[in-house]
């Protein structure tokens, strides 16, 4: 049965997750194709971000468990009897490994109960599609801008989204219902704006209302604030692997 697209509506109010711990190279594996789905994450990582989000949202926190991946010094088995890949995140379902971020939210919520998260609208569908696609053009852009004329050229990749969000009536991209689409962008979006201002004091919505709106609209939503990281890891971590300090 199809569910009918989401309605932004605040989600009810709910405990607040108790996250596990990170499994790391002296860990046990839990018991793989138990019938357990099992997304494997990193707390840090904004394309686990992602499906975290899609799963808080449609509300399966009971139904796909979250196993924590230490990144800086992962167990051998993950690559081993998991995900050959050795990247988070992936998702264990029905005997079998799923990975890449953009195609593991689309499974999500293809295959799970919950708010459906892409619109019936073949139009909105294929503007959805020219976003997703687009999500590797807009990291590398503003990542390349760091050693670069940051504003000026970081300022591009913002500009399409602040022109994105204008094509349809409302705060996200495909207009009053939030989607697929804005959960594949906050988590980088979220960690530039920290970066940026931070190291560059580049304001990314200065002069991009739109942008400014939907970054205020998606911090309304719990499933997505639960997940937000520290801005402190942010900056030291762009810091170390962009600039090498």
């Amino acid at each position: 049965m199809q569910l009918h697209f989401s309605n932004h509506l605040k989600m009810p109010a709910s405990v607040k997750e108790v996250l596990p711990p990170s499994l790391d190279s002296t860990s046990q594996p839990p018991p793989l194709f138990d019938g357990t789905t099992r997304l494997y994450t990193n707390y840090q990582c904004p394309f686990a971000q992602r499906v975290w989000i899609t799963r808080n949202y449609k509300g399966l926190q009971d139904k796909i468990k979250l196993v924590p991946i230490d990144l800086a010094n992962r167990p051998t088995w993950y690559k081993e009897k998991v995900y050959p890949e050795n990247k988070v995140p992936s998702l264990e379902h029905d005997n079998k490994i799923i990975g890449e971020s953009l195609d593991l939210v689309k499974y999500v919520d293809a295959h799970f109960e919950g708010p459906a998260l892409l619109p019936d609208d073949p139009a909105k569908r294929e503007f959805a599609e020219d976003l997703l696609t687009y999500t590797s053009t807009f990291n590398g852009t503003v990542y390349s801008s760091f050693k670069g004329d940051t504003a000026k050229e970081a300022g591009v990749a913002f500009d399409y989204l602040e022109s994105a969000l204008q094509k349809f009536e409302g705060p996200f991209f495909l207009g009053q219902q939030v989607s697929l689409v804005d959960f594949a962008y906050i988590p980088f979006v979220e960690r530039l704006q920290i970066f940026l201002q931070e190291v560059y004091k580049y304001d990314i919505t200065s002069g991009r209302p739109k942008l400014a709106t939907w970054i205020e609209e998606l911090n309304k939503i719990d499933a997505y604030v639960e997940t937000k990281c520290d801005p402190e890891h942010v900056v030291q971590m762009y810091k170390k692997r962009f600039l090498g300090e």
